[in-house]
């Protein structure tokens, strides 16, 4: 299915003009990364970047100001804050919430993740320390994150794990996979600030949005938004780009988000 659909005349074409369109920096401003590229030092932007991907559901203006709130509230130190959070302490998560994340999700997750902070010395190690040598995707690293997460304290609630995706539970990992988009990549969206793990091991983050985009061009045959589509959109680009498949999440994202249409000329029946 993959060769055939890619094979279409015009389509490679279309789709890295829609990169090119939608990864530039007029696309930062109201969109969730604006947050982590408002610092400067890469250990606060690897952080508050964190917090920014997963509370990143529902209408972009009101994740930005909730996440104005947590920057207040961390006063602008994300990287310091979490590093010394103590949540018998600390009231300054104090009636912060976003949705289903609530006031005790904000407190587990940093006390949480101050231990891993301490463990692996950042979010990438902890991320890295779930990759072997011979991984071709970034599955085995957001399975050991997620689980390194609620492992981390003997008093993490159970809850917690509705927030931390893993590729064993069958979800696409949607919040996480851009996560690491947003720490690996390098262009002028991507912070590019970590070297431990590569581009080409990159999945795409799919959601319902992406995948509609995905299946109208024939290139996502999976009903379903899991993880198994993931895989197969991911395969699908890494055909067209080996080494940067993710850099087409901003193909099939940027339509969604800015309601263009997409040309039906590539539409696959």
């Amino acid at each position: 299915m993959t060769s055939g659909v890619l094979a279409t005349p015009g389509l490679a074409d279309y789709l890295d003009k829609l990169v090119a369109r939608y990864e530039s920096p007029a696309f930062i401003n109201a969109d969730p990364i604006s947050v982590p590229l408002a610092f400067d030092d890469p250990r606060d932007q690897e952080i508050i970047g964190l917090y920014a991907a997963l509370l990143a559901w529902g209408r972009r203006e009101t994740i930005l100001k909730k996440m104005a709130e947590l920057c207040a509230r961390m006063e602008y130190r994300p990287h310091r804050f979490v590093r010394g959070f103590d949540p018998a302490r600390s009231r300054a998560l104090e009636g912060f919430g976003h949705r289903t994340f609530r006031p005790d999700d904000a407190v587990s997750l940093t006390a949480a993740l101050s231990v891993l902070l301490d463990r692996f010395g950042s979010i990438e190690g902890a991320f890295q320390a779930g990759m072997d040598d011979e991984d071709q995707d970034v599955g085995p690293a957001i399975q050991h994150f997620s689980t390194a997460v609620m492992q981390a304290r003997p008093d993490t609630p159970p809850r917690l794990q509705k927030h931390l995706a893993r590729p064993a539970a069958g979800s696409a990992c949607k919040r996480l996979c851009m996560y690491l988009r947003w720490m690996v990549r390098t262009g002028p969206v991507d912070l590019g600030i970590w070297t431990g793990l590569r581009a080409s091991q990159l999945v795409l983050p799919l959601d319902v949005h992406s995948g509609r985009q995905a299946r109208a061009l024939g290139l996502l045959s999976r009903p379903s938004n899991d993880w198994k589509a993931a895989m197969e959109l991911t395969a699908t680009c890494r055909a067209l780009d080996p080494d940067d498949p993710c850099r087409y999440d901003f193909a099939f994202f940027g339509p969604g988000a800015f309601a263009d249409p997409l040309d039906p000329r590539f539409v696959v029946e």
